[in-house]
């Protein structure tokens, strides 16, 4: 028989994964959700600051997102994938004009050019808020492609693999991992938060990479927070029957887990009440933002909430937002353009705002996606890759330029593993490390964050692109 100190133990254990696993959301804004059970050290901030995340699910094809656009790399880029390359005329007005040229591993510059589709991004890079990342993707540890090839180095668990590689760039852990780190992120700031609620936001769902060992996610919809029916409106017409509802639902119980329930659906009836008060007190944004885009409504969500933080008394904030189908195994030429004119008509909408609110050096939105695509096309479309080009955006962004290193644009050559699927030379974890430490995370801190980032060199976890 267990001892009660085992079986206390293991209650713990399981009420922090019950904690992990738990939705706290936007269907069931009062759902479970057993947290606070695992303490993280405190970091305090006088200032505001946001990170954004801009997760787009399915696997973006870097190739016709960044393309190359000098006489060679073009060239090579088009007969890789014949059926699939963009026109080079159609790119010339939407080439990057960078203060500094990008280099492969060879020593030859690069040029790239936007897809036409995001030519509303370049105005911020021209304006240097913009930056652009170039071939960053999953790692464990630096990886050179000999080490691949022999199997010499460790690699990220189940690659090319949709719900693993989304949770191992959300979580730095294969799918079934229980926090994520945006959500340790938040495990730092939520004590110095007027309210720990609203610390990590999701917008869209849920997602590993809001959930802390201690910091919930609080999931909101494009409209705000999501209340419970029953109290919005009189109950059946009836005060004195929503009134027992809300006592049903929030009082104190012996029962550990109904008290948890109850504690649990408190919080969220509170948290609802104060951010419909505080939205409806902020100032109106009068920038507009693209209709029939969801991403575009998730977005003037996250910025309607940032203009209500010192409201709520939010100092740091860590949002989620996500839009989906980027799985072009086929149709990439229907599919793919239109989904980037939405990336790119919500992104600059987002940036627009925070520029309106005076707080864009105060926020930093940045792009995020399961992996990058083959760069051989498959007759319609591209399959499921590696390392990709993602974007950085905001004021306090050190933006027309490029960081990180530019691949070599050849099947199976130096920087990939066959048919264009890049071996990342930049880490999520160096991603991630430069994008905490922007917001006050300590390079302790960071080294728990951030699992793998001690396999880096000091000097080379921090990208300096905020």
């Amino acid at each position: 028989m267990k001892n009660s100190s085992t079986m206390n133990a293991s209650r713990r254990a399981f009420l922090q994964r019950a904690s992990a696993l738990s939705i706290a959301g936007v269907a069931t804004p009062w759902a479970i959700n057993l947290a606070a059970m695992a303490e993280a050290s405190a970091a305090t901030a006088s200032d505001y600051k946001a990170t954004v995340c801009v997760f787009l699910y399915g696997g973006n094809d870097y190739g016709n997102t960044l393309v190359p656009y000098d006489t060679t790399n073009y060239n090579a880029y088009q007969q890789l994938r014949p059926t699939l390359a963009y026109a080079r005329a159609s790119l010339s007005s939407t080439v990057l004009t960078p203060t500094l040229a990008p280099v492969d591993i060879n020593g030859v510059t690069h040029q790239y050019a936007l897809a036409p589709e995001l030519a509303p991004l370049l105005p911020i890079f021209n304006a240097g808020k913009m930056g652009v990342l170039l071939n960053v993707g999953t790692l464990i540890q630096p990886t050179t492609k000999l080490q691949y090839t022999n199997k010499s180095a460790p690699l990220p668990p189940k690659l090319f693999s949709h719900n693993d590689q989304q949770s191992v760039w959300q979580s730095s852990a294969p799918e079934g991992a229980t926090s994520g780190w945006g959500g340790r992120m938040g495990d730092l700031f939520q004590a110095g938060n007027g309210n720990a609620t609203f610390t990590c936001v999701n917008v869209s769902g849920n997602a590993v990479y809001l959930s802390g060992k201690s910091a919930v996610q609080y999931q909101v919809s494009t409209n705000g927070s999501v209340p419970l029916s029953g109290l919005k409106s009189p109950l059946f017409g009836s005060t004195a029957c929503s009134d027992a509802l809300r006592t049903l639902v929030s009082q104190s119980r012996s029962h550990l887990f109904e008290n948890e329930y109850n504690r649990i659906s408190k919080r969220s009836i509170d948290a609802d009440g104060v951010l419909t008060s505080a939205l409806a007190a902020a100032p109106a944004i009068t920038t507009a933002f693209p209709a029939s885009n969801n991403l575009a409504d998730q977005l003037k969500m996250v910025a309607r909430m940032i203009s209500s933080s010192s409201a709520v008394g939010a100092k740091r904030q860590v949002f989620f937002v996500s839009m989906g189908g980027f799985d072009n195994h086929d149709g990439l030429l229907d599919d793919h353009p239109g989904l980037l004119t939405a990336v790119a008509d919500a992104m600059s909408a987002f940036y627009n705002a925070t520029i309106e609110l005076g707080v864009a050096d105060k926020v930093t939105a940045f792009t995020a996606s399961d992996f990058g695509r083959t760069l051989s096309g498959n007759n319609d479309g591209s399959d499921h890759g590696w390392g990709s080009m993602h974007f950085m955006v905001g004021g306090a962004v050190k933006g027309q330029r490029y960081y990180g290193t530019a691949p070599v644009i050849a099947n199976n050559g130096p920087d990939d593993v066959g048919q264009g699927r890049l071996l990342p030379t930049t880490s999520v974890d160096q991603y991630a490390a430069t994008l905490g430490k922007w917001m006050g995370v300590s390079d302790t801190d960071l080294l728990s964050l951030l699992p793998n980032l001690a396999n880096y060199n000091l000097s080379a976890r921090n990208l300096g692109f905020v």
